[in-house]
């Protein structure tokens, strides 16, 4: 299994805003087929290094996270709000 984490810095992290990113995030449990596991949290420290929302998805393998980053709804509805509402991001993936 392949662990893919992305942290999302947002240009406005108001409570609503991070509550948004949330929501669209999470939109993709069962849009997205190839997901086998879904979390997405977001900051509750608030400290001068931290981002503001966590995303935390399962794929089987290195070829469905290949897949997953060509994914229609992904890309089109998904990547497309966070690239307007992230100031940043940083990612890993990982076997686990």
């Amino acid at each position: 299994m392949i662990k893919h984490i992305v942290l999302f810095r947002l240009k406005d992290n108001s409570p609503a805003k991070c509550a948004e990113a949330k929501e669209m995030l999470l939109s993709m449990d069962g849009k997205v087929n190839l997901l086998r596991g879904i979390a997405v949290g977001t900051d509750t420290l608030h400290s001068p290094r931290s981002y503001d929302v966590a995303l935390e998805v399962l794929l089987d393998d290195m070829a469905a996270l290949d897949e997953y980053q060509r994914d229609a709804y992904h890309c089109d509805v998904v990547k497309a709000y966070l690239a307007g509402a992230a100031e940043s991001s940083v990612c890993i993936d990982f076997e686990s």
